[in-house]
């Protein structure tokens, strides 16, 4: 099963070098057929710069400028428009996700054939390096709030880093968000829908360059709006929108 993996870049000249590399010897260590499919979102540095040097190192890596609108949601959308993989993961730039970690995704997805591999940072055997506490507080009132408003015990909806088949991503269009609520529609959309999937430990490390792109001020009521979307489709749609199986529908691994 060929993995494709979007990352999504804005002025991550400093990061992007160490992010690449790092993931493309991971996934050629472990023989794992893969693409690198980054969205430079009209970085503002060198980041088209330093792709097109990596480009020449790093066979499978391909990349694209999104000439607008820009935004985290526009950029992993434009990805996952036009990855070639069996199955695709989103990925940060700023390494904030472990590659080894995608590699566990991509065999639990093996294992138990399933339509998408989550991660979680506070189950047992995640762990977060150097997160800012107020932004945990912030994060765990957000993922409790998501968890109670749609019943699910998945408690890291928030977290962009996840697995999906192809035929997921297909079954959960049109994306409706352009931010970082991105994040919590497509899994939320996934549930909803009937795609089943497995949840797998992992590890997140504050950024060593650069800022983050996440305003927290400007996303409340972006989240807010993805969820309530999510919501009525759950009670509402009519299962208008459910995924196509004639197979029996599995149940949620960790």
């Amino acid at each position: 099963m060929k993995l494709s993996v979007v990352i999504p870049a804005y002025n991550e000249e400093e990061s992007i070098t160490h992010t690449l590399t790092s993931l493309h010897q991971t996934l050629n260590k472990y023989n794992i057929p893969h693409e690198i499919c980054v969205t430079n979102d009209n970085s503002k540095d060198g980041t088209l710069r330093v792709l097109d040097e990596l480009s020449l190192q790093i066979p499978t890596l391909v990349y694209y400028t999104n000439p607008g609108p820009n935004g985290f949601g526009y950029a992993v959308r434009y990805g996952l428009e036009r990855f070639k993989g069996d199955c695709v993961a989103v990925f940060m730039a700023d390494m904030s996700d472990d590659p080894e970690d995608l590699v566990k995704y991509y065999y639990k997805m093996l294992e138990g054939d399933y339509d998408c591999v989550f991660g979680s940072r506070w189950e047992k055997g995640g762990k977060v390096i150097d997160y800012p506490a107020l932004k945990k507080v912030i994060n765990r009132v957000a993922n409790f709030i998501v968890k109670v408003v749609m019943g699910i015990k998945y408690n890291d909806t928030t977290n962009a880093f996840k697995l999906y088949k192809r035929e997921t991503i297909e079954g959960i269009k049109p994306f409706l968000a352009p931010h970082f609520n991105l994040t919590i529609e497509l899994p939320l959309k996934a549930m909803v829908r009937g795609y089943n999937y497995a949840v797998v430990p992992n590890s997140w490390t504050n950024r060593k360059y650069g800022e983050s792109k996440l305003k927290i001020k400007e996303m409340g009521s972006r989240y807010f709006f993805i969820l309530m979307y999510c919501l009525i489709e759950k009670y509402f749609s009519q299962g208008d929108f459910m995924k196509k199986s004639t197979a029996p529908k599995k149940e949620v691994s960790r």
